[in-house]
């Protein structure tokens, strides 16, 4: 018993490895598309391994693979609030990069009620609903960093509560968006549970 349990964890920690690259393989592609937002955000397909993960192995997994994806997300290009002191940028670092990034592994957490039925229907509603639940999380982070980091890029004379609603929300609605139709069909075809086609019965 104790060792199959080392090689569950041993494939577990690969696939977390694999997953998190190939949300920052996904994340470089995307950065090849023209993007309008200049302070920062863009569509990204990023997030679905480190949901897809989430619902495989769990939120510990799930969240393991975001604070990685995270890290890295600051190593290829961390933005500097504009106040520029030592709690901006601790709080840039948790709001914009570790909390918003990490948050996408409880997924599973959002789907865990929708599974416990067993029919394949149920679940791949929850796993739109875990990719939408996620993505909110995330929306969440952004949207306080907009308000509390970012408010000097808000155009003169508007609400920064608006400004960050109408920044963030304009494009993590669409990540939100992309992320629950490629995870259903995803899904559909490839059941994290199983690998194997949806309805087929797993233990």
């Amino acid at each position: 018993m104790k060792t199959k349990n080392t090689r569950q964890n041993v494939l577990a920690l690969v696939e977390t490895a694999m997953m998190a690259a190939l949300a920052v393989g996904l994340e470089l592609l995307c950065q090849f598309l023209p993007s309008p937002w200049a302070y920062g955000g863009s569509i990204s397909l990023g997030a679905i391994p480190i949901i897809y993960l989430s619902y495989r192995r769990g939120w510990k997994w799930g969240l393991s693979a975001g604070f990685v994806y995270s890290c890295v997300q600051m190593l290829l290009g961390f933005y500097v609030p504009p106040a520029n002191t030592f709690l901006s940028i601790v709080l840039c670092v948790l709001l914009d990069y570790v909390l918003a990034f990490t948050a996408l592994g409880l997924a599973s957490v959002f789907a865990a009620p929708f599974d416990k039925s067993g029919k394949p229907s149920a679940r791949l509603v929850g796993y739109i609903i875990g990719a939408i639940g996620a993505s909110a999380l995330r929306f969440v982070c952004s949207f306080l960093s907009g308000v509390v980091l970012w408010d000097s890029y808000a155009p003169e004379g508007m609400n920064v509560w608006v400004y960050s609603l109408v920044y963030n929300g304009s494009y993590m609605l669409g990540n939100a968006a992309i992320a629950a139709v490629v995870l259903f069909l995803l899904c559909a075809a490839v059941d994290p549970k199983t690998l194997k086609p949806m309805g087929r019965k797993y233990k």
